[in-house]
């Protein structure tokens, strides 16, 4: 049975008719396939439906705002060049104004697993559409926390990447400030992939020569120092969840959360959600009943139209004000965790609260895009009460690669090359070492403390001698000599900006320059001055400096 055969069963077994405003034929489906060529080759991709794909109406969960664009947002169409097979527009909370996935006319998406509860919005279809197995990765979008509160509620991983990580054209506005295009996928592997290709076309933003490709060996995690929102199951799997942290090697320490959540406050309940009101409000103060206006998200627009500009600057200015406060509680931290949402209601909950039970869910996500944070939600086991559980692991703008390492080792899976440095916004250079600078060495920190990632062992071509310097502590210093031998090292990758601090404070006799590998290729690397070089003792012999250390001296 073919993926695309597969996904279209287990649609129709599912009955699940709420997860897609539009399901696209399952032939066409199918030839596309077949044709796609590229790394995303044969992927299923749902997308939401405030995302636009050429020749599928984009409704946003609005019947009467509907409209049928003639070509793919940037992202989709990214995607699309990449071998991903779009299979359906997916539901969503009305103009992407929610965090529940019930304020639809099109139904209210439920919980993959427990139908009487919500699945999360807005990006509720795209997440259970990739819970469900109707499509390996789905589109989301982020403004208030839609692109991690159903991964976290469904099981998934979600990448909420630093803010104009993508182009946001073609797309339906929420909040422009804020909004920002998502993925979920089963595991990281596969979310990396699709953002990388999905923020490798015309990022809205360009990223500084420093970015880090990596957290430190030993890093500091955050983590809220008070969790009085969460019921005792939840506490619990949060518990566990940091116990996981520390046991792959987070340092946790623990931080008051009051200028985060003062800041979420303000998304809804001050005057920066008058940008909703500028993105549809005229729409919705014209709709009559046959557009399907969910009433609590036309409520919530409506009266956003009565803020002024006056207060609308007041706001920014007090989260300006909260973000540095904030900011500075997580100074030394690589990472802030916390819970990716602080319960799972039943839809029957939403019913008879709309307003305060999305306010809750809220909680955790609210200030992420405000403080210009990136994001990675992570599945963390169950909680007691059978709900799937998740944590977000956040950290400031442009260190996405290092909350992919986070997130890779809390999840035990292998840590490569990050989705920034793979998509080429981050941009990287390799450097080889031969010394102090291997990893467990005494100087490894002036790597890592520039966020370069270990990117594994290397061996130089057979034309290179080592020698051991009389200084203290003793280091090595490698010539090039047509006489000599392979040379062990390692390959570290990091920013051009960390490598020119490198070259500017390269103390002598040691040199920066192009060292010959193996395999024929080069890759700079560390050498030194051949007479200062060749005034020490020749440890050529033992095929790199930590042989040459381990050896026993004759």
């Amino acid at each position: 049975m073919t993926r695309v055969a597969q996904a279209y069963r287990r649609i129709a077994e599912c009955g699940r008719d709420e997860v897609f405003i539009t399901l696209r034929p399952q032939a066409e489906v199918e030839a596309e396939c077949r044709a796609a060529t590229g790394p995303l080759a044969g992927t299923l991709l749902a997308v939401k439906d405030n995302v636009d794909v050429a020749g599928l109406p984009t409704t946003a969960a609005c019947p009467g705002y509907a409209y049928t664009p003639d070509a793919d947002a940037p992202a989709v169409a990214a995607l699309r060049a990449a071998g991903a097979v779009v299979i359906g527009k997916t539901n969503l909370d009305q103009f992407a104004t929610g965090l529940v996935g019930t304020r639809s006319p099109y139904g209210a998406v439920r919980d993959s697993l427990r139908p009487e509860h919500i699945s999360g919005g807005s990006s509720s279809g795209s997440a259970v559409a990739v819970a469900l197995g109707f499509a390996d990765v789905a589109i989301g979008t982020d403004t208030a926390g839609s692109g991690r509160v159903p991964a976290g509620l469904q099981g998934l991983v979600g990448i909420k990447p630093t803010l104009g990580a993508t182009a946001n054209a073609g797309v339906v506005p929420a909040c422009a400030s804020y909004d920002c295009l998502t993925i979920f996928a089963a595991d990281l592997e596969t979310a990396q992939t699709a953002m990388a290709v999905m923020a490798a076309g015309a990022p809205d933003r360009s990223w500084p020569t420093d970015t880090p490709l990596a957290a430190p060996p030993a890093p500091r995690v955050a983590i809220p120092g008070a969790l009085d929102d969460l019921d005792p199951d939840w506490q619990a799997a949060f518990g566990a969840a940091v116990a996981r942290a520390r046991a792959a090697g987070f340092e946790i320490v623990e931080i008051e959360m009051a200028d985060f959540f003062a800041a979420a406050d303000l998304l809804y309940h001050g005057a920066l959600v008058a940008e909703r009101a500028d993105a549809v409000g005229e729409f919705v103060a014209a709709a009559g009943a046959a557009d399907g206006l969910d009433p609590t998200v036309a409520g919530i627009i409506g009266a956003a139209r009565g803020h002024t500009a006056v207060g609308l600057l007041a706001d920014r200015r007090a989260v300006a004000e909260l973000r540095a406060a904030a900011m500075a509680r997580l100074a030394g931290a690589a990472a802030l965790m916390v819970p990716t949402a602080p319960c799972h209601p039943t839809l029957a909950q939403v019913a008879a609260d709309p307003v305060g039970v999305n306010t809750k869910m809220g909680r955790y996500t609210n200030f992420c895009n405000l403080f210009d944070l990136c994001a990675l939600a992570v599945p963390a086991g169950t909680a007691a009460d059978g709900a799937q559980f998740g944590v977000t692991l956040l950290a400031p703008a442009h260190h996405d690669a290092v909350l992919a390492d986070l997130g890779a080792r809390f999840l035990g899976e292998p840590a490569g090359p990050a989705w920034p440095e793979r998509a080429g916004v981050a941009r990287s250079v390799d450097l080889a070492v031969f010394g102090l600078h291997l990893r467990g060495q005494p100087l490894e920190h002036q790597l890592t403390g520039r966020g370069a990632r270990w990117a594994g062992p290397l061996r130089t071509a057979a034309c290179y001698r080592l020698y051991e310097l009389d200084t203290e502590p003793a280091k090595p210093g490698m010539v090039r000599d047509d006489s000599g031998a392979s040379i062990a090292g390692e390959r570290w990758a990091l920013s051009p900006a960390a490598l020119g601090e490198f070259l500017a404070a390269l103390p002598a006799p040691m040199t920066l320059g192009a060292i010959e590998l193996d395999d024929g290729s080069t890759v700079t690397g560390f050498g030194c001055d051949h007479a200062a070089a060749t005034a020490g003792r020749d440890i050529t012999a033992a095929g790199g400096w930590l042989a040459a250390r381990s050896a026993p001296v004759c």
